[in-house]
């Protein structure tokens, strides 16, 4: 019996160790085929040209096609829930975002995936520099000062945003927590007809892509108390963070990056990671990540994992305090 069972033992770690130089001959070899990249919005959005942006530095850099589906539907969700359901073998990744993949789990009672255990983290890819700006009318100049202004009575300034649950308006529930303030929730249909009315002083404020508000406070119509990442705009370097310049702690930075189905070999997720990566330095991806108003971010995959799980948990907190309750 000893004998036997040391056979079988033997036998079994000949095949693992077979199994495991197939896997390596698979991702030196890796891509064989052209590979699809699911977009879960509508051609023309950021979602899509950053998608079609990857899509074909890989071509440029691996010779092999890469065809974009674009598969929109509430909120990116439909996209990703198709993409989650494709094989694990690396030749399928979408383009997701903080919305689909981390804040999503919290605005739906039934989402059809899970991010965390039907996605495989590839690269986080771009941020997207938040803002807060006020009608010139209101007088604050910093956040204290706004603080100071909104402490004044309850429902004394009102904010827009994109609607009930977008990112906009997570980031003024979160700025409401955090400076203890009641501001009034003005929701709308998109972030245009909102800022058009915070310009226009029938609503006090709103936090938004940098890139949209900064054209109207160039102008003089708006005025920008603070941007909502960790650190500075490269876009607007003068502009101070919010928790540098009176709420400590507070940061909320939207991004964009790519995952695949669940289960592909680590050297594969390597190799995405790696010429996604590199690609991400390349001058004219800088250039048209700029000239949308986002920063590079790349990392590695374990970095883009640890993003999204804690995302995740910070928009649930956001939610949970706001009183939104998730769709069914």
């Amino acid at each position: 019996m000893k004998t036997f069972a040391l056979k079988l033992r033997c036998a079994g770690a000949a095949v693992a160790a077979l199994l495991a130089c197939q896997g390596i001959a698979v991702a030196q070899n890796y891509p064989v085929k052209p590979l699809r990249m699911v977009v879960p919005f509508a051609p023309g959005g950021p979602n899509d040209i950053l998608g079609r942006m990857v899509g074909q530095k890989l071509t440029e850099t691996w010779g092999q096609p890469v065809v974009v589906e674009n598969r929109g539907g509430a909120g990116g969700t439909v996209g990703l829930d198709a993409a989650s359901r494709m094989p694990g073998d690396g030749y399928t990744v979408a383009m997701g975002g903080s919305s689909n993949l981390a804040l999503a789990p919290s605005l739906y009672a039934k989402l059809a995936y899970d991010p965390q255990k039907d996605f495989t983290p590839i690269i986080n890819v771009a941020v997207v520099p938040y803002a807060l700006a006020v009608n010139p009318t209101v007088p604050a100049k910093n956040i204290k000062e706004l603080i100071t202004v909104a402490g004044r009575k309850a429902g004394y300034l009102s904010y827009g945003s994109s609607g009930v649950g977008s990112m906009s308006s997570l980031a003024a529930e979160m700025l409401k927590s955090m400076s203890k303030t009641d501001i009034v929730h003005v929701p709308y249909k998109g972030t245009a007809p909102a800022l058009t009315d915070v310009v226009s002083g029938h609503i006090d404020m709103m936090l938004a892509d940098l890139a949209v508000i900064k054209p109207h406070a160039d102008n003089g119509r708006l005025r920008v108390i603070g941007v909502t990442g960790l650190k500075r705009s490269v876009a607007a370097p003068a502009v101070p963070t919010l928790a540098e310049s009176g709420l400590p702690g507070y940061e909320l930075s939207p991004w964009f990056g790519v995952v695949a189905p669940a289960g592909v070999p680590r050297d594969i997720v390597s190799r995405l990671n790696g010429a996604i990566g590199a690609s991400l330095k390349a001058q004219d991806v800088v250039q048209r990540l700029a000239s949308l108003g986002y920063e590079p971010l790349g990392g590695t995959a374990e970095q883009f994992a640890a993003t999204i799980k804690a995302d995740t948990a910070k928009f649930a907190n956001i939610v949970r305090t706001a009183g939104i309750k998730p769709q069914p």
